[in-house]
C-alpha cells in the first residue's frame, strides 16, 4: 500500500477560474441577471449547482432555466478551456509524486468525453492510474462518483485510509469523508478561504502546500 493522491481537475490542477466566471455570467444573462463578480462566486458557490444558483437567484431554478443555464454554461465554458493553463507548479508536483513511488488518480465532475481529451492535451495524463469524469446528469456531486473511482482502483494498492483528495471545493471534502479518506482544499478555484474552513480540513494557498499537506494524512 502506498499513499495515493485522487486530484480534482476543474479549479484545482487546471486553472480554469477566469473561464468559469464568464461562462457563469453568459448563462446568467440568458435568464435577464445581473454579471457576478470573481469574489461573489467564490463566496457563494456550492455543489450541487443548482444550489449555487438558488443562493444567487433566491430560489431554484425552474426545470427549463436549469437546462437553459446548464446548455450555456457548458457552450461558453468549454469554448475557453482549451485556453486555460495548468495551476502553477502542477506538471512538476505530479512528476515529483509519481517519481517518489507514489500513486494519484484524477476525478473530475466535468464530463468524461471531455475531460479525457483535455487532460491528454497538456500531457500529464500518463501520471495518474486512472482519470474520471463525470458520467451522468450535471447537477450532482462527487460522493458517488469518487465511490465508482475508489472501486475501479481495488486491485492496484490503492486505500481509502492512505488517500488525500485534493480539491478547490467544499463537495470535495464531503465525498473524501464518505469514502474514509483525507481532503486537503486549495483556495485557487471556487471557494473562497472562509468557504472552504467551513469543511474543517486542511486549506492551502498553492499546491505545494496541498501536496506536502497531502504526504503528512496519508503517512
Amino acid at each position: 500500500m502506498t499513499s495515493h493522491i485522487v486530484w480534482d481537475w476543474n479549479g484545482t490542477l487546471l486553472h480554469d477560474i477566469d473561464a468559469v466566471i464568464a461562462a457563469t455570467n453568459a448563462s446568467f444573462a440568458e435568464l435577464g441577471l445581473a454579471p457576478i463578480t470573481l469574489e461573489t462566486y467564490r463566496e457563494l458557490y456550492v455543489v450541487p449547482v443548482p444550489k449555487f444558483y438558488e443562493r444567487l437567484m433566491g430560489r431554484l431554478p425552474t426545470d427549463e432555466e436549469w437546462v437553459v443555464m446548464d446548455e450555456t454554461f457548458h457552450r461558453h465554458y468549454w469554448a475557453a478551456a482549451e485556453d486555460a493553463g495548468l495551476a502553477e507548479g502542477a506538471r512538476e508536483l505530479l512528476q515529483d509524486w509519481q517519481r517518489d513511488g507514489l500513486t494519484q488518480s484524477l476525478l473530475s465532475l466535468a464530463p468524461h468525453e471531455k475531460l479525457v481529451p483535455l487532460v491528454r492535451a497538456h500531457g500529464i495524463d500518463r501520471h495518474f492510474l486512472r482519470v474520471d469524469g463525470r458520467i451522468g446528469p450535471s447537477h450532482t456531486s462527487k460522493a458517488g462518483h469518487l465511490v465508482r473511482h475508489m472501486a475501479a482502483l481495488d486491485g492496484t494498492g490503492v486505500t481509502s485510509g492512505r488517500t488525500v483528495l485534493i480539491g478547490d471545493a467544499v463537495d470535495d471534502a464531503l465525498a473524501a469523508a464518505h469514502v474514509g479518506a483525507r481532503a486537503v482544499l486549495y483556495t485557487g478555484g471556487s471557494h473562497s478561504r472562509a468557504s472552504l474552513e467551513s469543511a474543517g480540513v486542511p486549506v492551502v494557498d498553492t499546491l505545494a502546500e496541498a501536496v506536502r499537506t497531502a504526504r503528512e494524512l496519508a503517512e
